[in-house]
């Protein structure tokens, strides 16, 4: 759960566009959309069992009139995401949770990255075999959440962004960090910042909300 609420802790803006690529039922997406009033969220699934879950869910929870569904692969050629509605720069929010183990989560970076990814992972998943299009628009932001063996890969995948803030996630304070929560906008000139990081089972005075925590601190490291 720790990893939905911190994408949907997103600092979205009403009247901004996000989208969120390998959705599954919309959990992060819908719970951005409930959060921030006014905000236009698109959800992008590849499997259809889920994409009609995350239509269903949409609707129960009264976000139909700002929240479409797309069942389309993230590797899908420009045209294909172009059809469903999705523009190139187009999306002022990418929010991105790749399934934990998934040897081609690399390629939902690839989606928001341009030029092509030179990730030999994020290659292969994403078939660069023509254009794709970067879905950020020009200082957009992108919210990745990730098994912390991907860093490597968020290097890689992120070309053409800046100002990559990367958040640690620690199960305890005395083991070593289990994720970490990326987040990077498109053509901003600004360093690499790597935040302290942040302990799930910490002392037990601390009555924080962990969801409130994570985006303390990465709005303190702008």
């Amino acid at each position: 759960m720790m990893r939905f609420c911190s994408l949907a802790a997103t600092e979205a803006r009403a009247g901004e566009r996000a989208v969120e690529l390998g959705a599954g039922v919309g959990t992060a997406g819908l719970a951005l959309a409930h959060r921030v009033v006014g905000l236009s969220v698109t959800l992008v699934e590849l499997d259809p069992a889920l994409a009609d879950l995350a239509r269903d869910n949409a609707l129960r929870n009264s976000l139909g009139d700002r929240v479409q569904v797309a069942t389309l692969d993230v590797a899908a050629s420009e045209r294909e995401f172009a059809a469903a509605g999705l523009l190139a720069e187009s999306f002022a929010r990418v929010l991105m949770n790749p399934p934990f183990n998934d040897p081609g989560a690399a390629e939902c970076l690839a989606r928001c990255a341009a030029p092509p990814c030179p990730s030999r992972i994020a290659r292969d998943a994403c078939r660069l075999d023509g254009p794709r299009p970067c879905v950020a628009r020009a200082g957009g932001h992108a919210h990745a959440d990730l098994a912390r063996r991907r860093l490597a890969e968020v290097f890689g995948a992120c070309a053409g962004f800046g100002g990559i803030t990367v958040l640690p996630v620690h199960p305890r304070p005395d083991a070593a960090a289990i994720r970490i929560i990326v987040r990077a906008v498109k053509a901003s000139r600004a360093p690499f910042t790597l935040l302290p990081g942040l302990t799930l089972e910490g002392r037990r005075e601390s009555r924080v909300p962990k969801p409130k925590r994570c985006c303390a601190m990465l709005r303190r490291s702008q």
